[in-house]
């Protein structure tokens, strides 16, 4: 692992973009879908390429789809760039990415649907594992009360949300831990999770609103908003 006072010396990030964007409605996987004339993965590599210290960037797209579909709108593309088709699963999409992204010190899994995250995001997590945590991932407060109920519907518990966050990405992980974590043959719902499983602490940082997920129309109409309010700011 990086000493805890030392620079990373290599960063690489998977990009997950194999996503098929049921829930919102496309004609095209969710990363190639358009907001004002651009695709979502354009704007979340636009972000990635902003990463201090970024020796390599691996993008999982869809099967079918190539590098001049991926990066048909993306500049500029870092040298070395891989675009590879993901799997089944998301796991399969990242486990595919790591195989990829080469010797490095720190790996980001991030998620193309969140294609507004801010740069200072990125730099938290970066910064949280390269000080010695074995992983870091963004998060926000839980602002509304959460009920945890049985099969039937029956509430079994309130937790207190002063203790719970909902996560975002990019999740960055010291890349030894991670790998580890792929070739341990056991499922999580999400990176942290899965390193988690192997007794690995993961720290929380600070995340932002605008890494939100492209999920729904109702959130692709935040997206449009969201770049139509940039783009006024500027005229």
């Amino acid at each position: 692992m990086n000493d805890a006072h030392a620079a990373p010396r290599s960063v690489g990030v998977v990009v997950v973009a194999a996503g098929s964007g049921t829930r919102l409605g496309a004609d095209v996987p969710k990363a190639f879908v358009q907001v004002a004339g651009r695709s979502l993965l354009s704007y979340a590599v636009e972000r990635v390429t902003q990463v201090a210290h970024l020796a390599r960037l691996v993008i999982v797209v869809p099967e079918g789809h190539g590098t001049a579909t991926a990066l048909g709108d993306v500049a500029p593309v870092p040298e070395g760039t891989v675009v590879l088709p993901g799997g089944a699963e998301r796991t399969d999409s990242v486990r595919a990415g790591l195989a990829e992204v080469g010797e490095v010190d720190i790996v980001l899994i991030h998620d193309a649907a969140r294609a507004f995250t801010p740069v200072a995001v990125f730099d938290r997590v970066v910064a949280a594992v390269a000080a010695g945590a074995s992983g870091a991932v963004p998060g926000l407060p839980v602002v509304d009360t959460i009920k945890a109920v049985d099969a039937d519907g029956i509430i079994t518990g309130t937790p207190d949300r002063a203790g719970l966050r909902a996560v975002q990405t990019p999740q960055g992980f010291d890349a030894d831990v991670l790998r580890a974590a792929y070739a341990s043959g056991l499922s999580a719902t999400d990176d942290a999770a899965l390193v988690e499983t192997l007794g690995h602490h993961v720290r929380v940082v600070a995340g932002d609103p605008l890494a939100f997920k492209v999920t729904t129309p109702e959130d692709l109409a935040r997206a449009e908003r969201l770049v139509a309010s940039w783009a006024a700011s500027v005229d």
